[in-house]
């Protein structure tokens, strides 16, 4: 099936690839940053700044010091960090009263908002373009150890505090695999995770696992193409393969990869599109669909004994343990039972991991009728999610 599949593929990739890249390149011609398009235009003050990482990313960081009242921040930074295929906009997307970002301004918390490498504020590099392939030679394995290392060692020097952490998806992934290093704990308060994403073995999406399954991201890779663009071409063509395939319904797209969501406002939309998604390295797919059918957490799998004795000094790569996170950090877990992406059951097991847990440094929350956007775009996740974790980080 993977041979087939990926033969299907070939032939729409490269001008599909171009064409994707082409309409990316020209938008960020026309586009300014988030602070202006986003942020300014609701009332709030905001500053644009530039972190470089260890291996030369230059990445955007949006600061929001002020509620829209204009009273400066009274309470500690807190640094806001999305998921795959998104970037700083996912906390923005909403109305001021429904989107975090606002709703931790308003309440008095200096906003700090994360942009990872590769999405469309974050592609500067010192020496590198993003055309250049070797631009996109990273997994998530990078984002821990030099993205997240980055943006936090700067919101501390900035503003001298320790900060709070809130992680959706991917940026749940990060934090733990940082913390089960015990990376930048010193500069943390606390973390709250929404819709974690750690182990991944028990995807119930017939979609994202047969996307997995077919090795659709390494044959991208093979084929050269580093950069995994989801342009609205590309993605058609791609999606069209793997709708064709026995069992798949492919009807509403968006449930079929993050749920039923319960609660978005359909009138988003139009802006959603505009702004999502953003492309990020066929590598880190590859990456993340090794977890999927190894259903481990671990470093990104060069494939074979010599490959990854070379980068790692052994014959498989280092596994992520959770179990290793400190017993008294403090942790707010909030997971949906709609969830396809961080699912209930795979969340059960990183919460078995945390069993050791100091019963007052962790709060687990769980939403029946949440799915993986609801966290970030939900019309009432101000009430059910945002208030309780606000409540979390005051305890800190």
């Amino acid at each position: 099936m993977a041979c087939r599949l990926g033969s299907l593929v070939l032939l729409f990739l490269f001008t599909a690839y171009a064409e994707a890249r082409a309409k990316l390149a020209s938008s960020l011609n026309a586009t300014d940053g988030i602070c202006a398009t986003m942020v300014q235009t609701q009332g709030y003050l905001c500053h644009e700044h530039k972190v470089t990482t260890e291996d030369g990313y230059i990445l955007s960081m949006q600061r929001m010091p002020m509620s829209r009242s204009g009273r400066a921040a009274n309470q500690p930074p807190v640094l806001l960090q999305h998921g795959l295929m998104m970037d700083g906009i996912t906390w923005l997307m909403n109305s001021p009263d429904e989107s975090l970002a606002f709703i931790l301004a308003d309440n008095g918390y200096d906003v700090w908002i994360a942009n990872a490498r590769g999405t469309k504020y974050s592609r500067g590099h010192v020496s590198l373009s993003p055309s250049d392939p070797a631009y996109w030679y990273w997994t998530w394995d990078e984002l821990v150890a030099y993205d997240l290392s980055a943006t936090v060692q700067y919101v501390h020097d900035q503003t001298g505090q320790k900060l709070h952490y809130v992680g959706h998806s991917l940026g749940t992934l990060m934090a733990l695999a940082s913390f089960s290093q015990h990376n930048l704990l010193n500069m943390f308060r606390s973390a709250a995770l929404l819709s974690p994403i750690a182990y991944l073995s028990q995807l119930p999406s017939p979609l994202t696992r047969a996307a997995a399954d077919a090795f659709l991201a390494e044959e991208l890779y093979w084929l050269g193409l580093r950069e995994f663009v989801p342009g609205e071409d590309a993605a058609a063509k791609l999606l069209a393969k793997i709708c064709g395939m026995p069992g798949m319904n492919c009807s509403d797209l968006m449930t079929e990869f993050t749920g039923k969501n319960c609660c978005l406002n359909s009138s988003n939309s139009d802006a959603f599109l505009n702004h999502e998604p953003q492309p990020t390295a066929t590598k880190n797919m590859i990456h993340l669909a090794q977890m999927i059918r190894k259903g481990t957490i671990a470093m990104y799998d060069y494939g074979n004994e010599n490959d990854n004795m070379e980068h790692y000094g052994k014959p498989m790569p280092p596994v992520y343990n959770m179990t290793s996170i400190p017993e008294d950090f403090p942790l707010f877990l909030s997971y949906g039972g709609q969830d396809t992406l961080s699912d209930v059951n795979d969340v059960k097991v990183l919460l078995e991991n945390l069993k050791d847990h100091q019963a007052d440094k962790l709060v687990v929350q769980y939403i029946e009728d949440y799915a993986h956007a609801d966290f970030v775009f939900g019309v009432n996740a101000k009430q059910i999610v945002y208030n309780p974790l606000m409540s979390f980080f005051k305890l800190q």
